[in-house]
């Protein structure tokens, strides 16, 4: 990790869904939306908060999500000499389905604790050997193509079968809970500025109203109101950021009705005005 990443922050590798990691301080908290992956890191130790919830991590545990989630992470240990190095590897939700129907289901049954779609895990000589002959690869690019789906497959079977394994199951298999309230954000993302009544995406889901709520709350850690919202601040962040639009745009685009509502409420999420905020980051190196 160290080697591809001199001079740079992140690395979007020539393997489909790897991105390499290096920080040489520690950060300021970063808000944003974590797809469903696996973080591993090979140097330092970082920090990832999720509603209420704090989840630390370093070399001895990785980091895990089977949904998207609004998230608020930092690296917390850092330094020019020892700099943070870390990778993300998208999960194949498609490919640990078809996987799943190849094993017998000897797995414990789920837990409460499962239904969170977010956990750290200690780090198996089995899966840390597989992650380091993928990053083998990157010094063979011809053999990416035949390879790198292969040792993924691989990556995804230890998960299935490790401790984490009734945390993936349940979001893949059609009909559970998990797979139910995952629709439901999918939807939610894919329709970030359009309003929602609770009773339709309980409806959505096949579920009484109380129990979505009861199952999204356990799942994501924040009721589908407050998981809405954070997309939302989310996404007008990205588009003043890269996209250039103005405050009020921005806030019309992921449904705000009121740049005044959307500026408190931005406020509260990343401690700054949004136009201060914008302002420091486009300065920041």
């Amino acid at each position: 990790m160290a080697r591809w990443t001199v001079g740079r922050e992140q690395l979007e590798t020539s393997i489909s869904g790897l991105s390499l990691h290096r920080w040489e301080a520690p950060t300021e908290q970063a808000s944003y939306m974590l797809a469903p992956s696996i973080c591993l890191i090979g140097q330092g130790r970082k920090r990832l908060v999720l509603g209420e919830q704090d989840y630390i991590y370093d070399t001895n545990n990785f980091l895990i999500t089977s949904v998207d989630l609004p998230v608020v992470t930092q690296v917390i240990e850092a330094s020019t000499a020892r700099p943070y190095l870390g990778l993300t590897m998208a999960l194949d939700l498609q490919v640990i389905a078809e996987l799943l129907l190849t094993l017998d289901d000897h797995s414990r049954a789920p837990t409460a604790s499962d239904r969170v779609c977010l956990a750290v895990s200690a780090v198996s000589p089995l899966l840390l050997n597989a992650f380091e002959r993928l990053l083998d690869l990157l010094d063979q690019p011809q053999d990416i193509t035949a390879l790198a789906p292969l040792i993924k497959q691989e990556i995804f079977y230890r998960l299935l079968t490790g401790e984490q394994g009734p945390r993936l199951r349940q979001i893949v298999t059609a009909g559970n809970h998990g797979e139910k309230i995952s629709r439901v954000i999918d939807w939610l993302k894919k329709n970030l500025e359009k309003p929602f009544r609770v009773e339709e995406l309980a409806a959505t889901a096949g579920l009484s109203s109380s129990a979505f709520h009861h199952h999204f709350r356990a799942m994501t850690a924040m009721s589908p109101l407050q998981f809405q919202k954070r997309m939302r601040l989310n996404e007008a962040r990205r588009l003043m950021l890269t996209e250039h639009l103005d405050v009020s745009s921005a806030a019309f685009k992921v449904g705000y009705e009121s740049p005044s509502q959307f500026s408190r409420e931005y406020s509260r999420q990343f401690g700054n005005s949004p136009l201060r905020d914008i302002k420091q980051l486009n300065q920041a190196p």
